[in-house]
């Protein structure tokens, strides 16, 4: 039997150290790829065709809700399994959006980790304890996030307008005409009910998109 080929998305060199560890130690697991943003994330893909990809949310430029909508255009059937710090229900409801089959906090075990791969790996989803307790609450709460009603490019939108990305350089990072990016900003606005920037990063600080000392 084959050992379980997998890719590593992290921007930090020893973080993704530590996981190829951790991942490499199970029996019938292999690291065949690594990438620290989007647009290695997408090349490196399409180089090696990993089983599953483990994916941060928090990368350098484009984020990886773009980097999953990204490499799920170019193969529905990548399994992607997010990894990340992001603990809130609605960046966890936009990964599954976008095509992600797992979503694991970095608060979680390691052997949560191990089976959430098996789990992906199996074709099925995963989930970390803790983000299912927060959709659940949500939704028996009946409350709504308010970037519920955003696509995931409209969510990746929003968190770089947050974290205090100019226009141009959106554009840059998702491959968009400065207009194309300027009509996203409006209609963001428009479905959040956001008056000014300010309004739309205070919004995003809400819904767990960027921390508070990231934002701008």
């Amino acid at each position: 039997m084959s050992a379980l080929s997998i890719m590593l998305v992290d921007d930090h060199p020893i973080v993704r150290e530590g996981y190829r560890r951790l991942l490499e130690r199970q029996p019938g697991f292999r690291v065949v790829g690594e990438a620290d943003n989007a647009a290695a994330a997408y090349q490196t893909y399409r180089e090696v065709r990993p089983e599953v990809i483990i994916m941060d949310l928090s990368l350098p430029g484009a984020g990886g809700l773009e980097a999953i909508r990204h490499i799920r255009q170019w193969d529905k059937k990548a399994r992607i399994l997010v990894f990340t710090m992001h603990s809130g229900s609605a960046f966890a409801l936009k990964a599954f959006e976008a095509g992600a089959a797992g979503y694991v906090t970095k608060s979680s075990d390691a052997a949560d980790l191990i089976k959430a791969v098996k789990t992906v790996a199996g074709g099925g989803r995963a989930l970390s304890d803790d983000i299912a307790r927060e959709i659940a609450a949500e939704r028996l709460g009946e409350s709504q996030s308010v970037i519920e009603d955003l696509g995931p490019r409209e969510t990746e939108i929003l968190r770089l307008v947050a974290t205090g990305k100019t226009t141009e350089e959106i554009a840059a990072f998702l491959n968009l005409s400065t207009k194309t990016v300027q009509n996203y900003h409006y209609q963001i606005k428009s479905k959040v009910g956001a008056r000014t920037d300010a309004h739309l990063v205070w919004l995003a600080i809400g819904a767990g998109l960027v921390e508070t000392e990231n934002a701008k």
